[in-house]
């Protein structure tokens, strides 16, 4: 030990190490970046794309899509058509108050109007003409033997009674009269294909109840009276 002046020498103190002077741990900073990397921040991840729905297979080569572009189209087609179809079925029908035939609707409107001519003012007359001919009534109906058919008709409107053909050829012949009445007499002939198709008229007699008419059929190129079919009749 030495001698003592009085003085105490300061002893020195040591330093602590870095990072751990005062007994604090000193904070550690952030490692640096690499220099290529620096200014660059983490992006999160790009969610993977979901897979194809049940639609077309992306996948697929291009005759594979192709076909499968045809079938959807053909899906998309059948269901239009099934819908026009369910479409027509619902609708409504036809109305039921369907206008009248061609032949009716004139019918009627002669009807309507009234006839032409009455009784005496009818004789030798045409029934179409003179609207005697809608509705009459059918005295007699027969068949020929060529197959032509032959008709005896009377309209009370008119006071009136001829007879009617059809089903016959060209040339064949008709004949009406009232027996016993002189000038009753009317003919009338099949002179076209269009006339054989349609119905042949001969012109009107005068005739009350209770008159006996008669026709007579004379098929074409029939000679002599045995050739000729006649039917007789009365009005009622």
């Amino acid at each position: 030990m030495g001698h003592r002046t009085g003085r105490t020498e300061p002893t020195a103190t040591s330093t602590p190490p870095a990072g751990k002077r005062g007994g604090r741990v000193a904070p550690t900073t952030a490692s640096t970046p690499p220099a290529g990397n620096r200014g660059v921040t983490d992006t999160p991840p790009i969610a993977a794309a979901p897979p194809p729905g049940p639609g077309l297979d992306l996948d697929l080569d291009p005759e594979q899509r192709g076909i499968a572009v045809l079938a959807v189209l053909a899906s998309v087609c059948a269901v239009a058509v099934s819908a026009v179809v369910l479409a027509l079925v619902l609708l409504p029908g036809p109305s039921k108050s369907t206008p009248l035939a061609p032949a009716a609707a004139s019918s009627t409107a002669a009807v309507a109007s009234g006839p032409g001519c009455h009784g005496a003012g009818c004789e030798g007359r045409s029934p179409l003409a003179m609207l005697c001919a809608p509705r009459p009534d059918t005295i007699t109906q027969r068949e020929t033997a060529t197959g032509a058919w032959v008709e005896l008709r009377h309209s009370k409107i008119c006071g009136t009674t001829w007879a009617r053909m059809w089903g016959g050829r060209i040339g064949d012949r008709i004949e009406f009269v009232v027996p016993g009445r002189a000038g009753s007499g009317h003919a009338a002939e099949v002179g076209n294909a269009v006339e054989a198709d349609t119905y042949v008229y001969t012109m009107m007699a005068v005739t009350a109840p209770g008159t006996a008419v008669r026709a007579c059929f004379l098929p074409a190129g029939a000679t002599g009276t045995g050739k000729r079919e006649c039917f007789d009749g009365r009005v009622t």
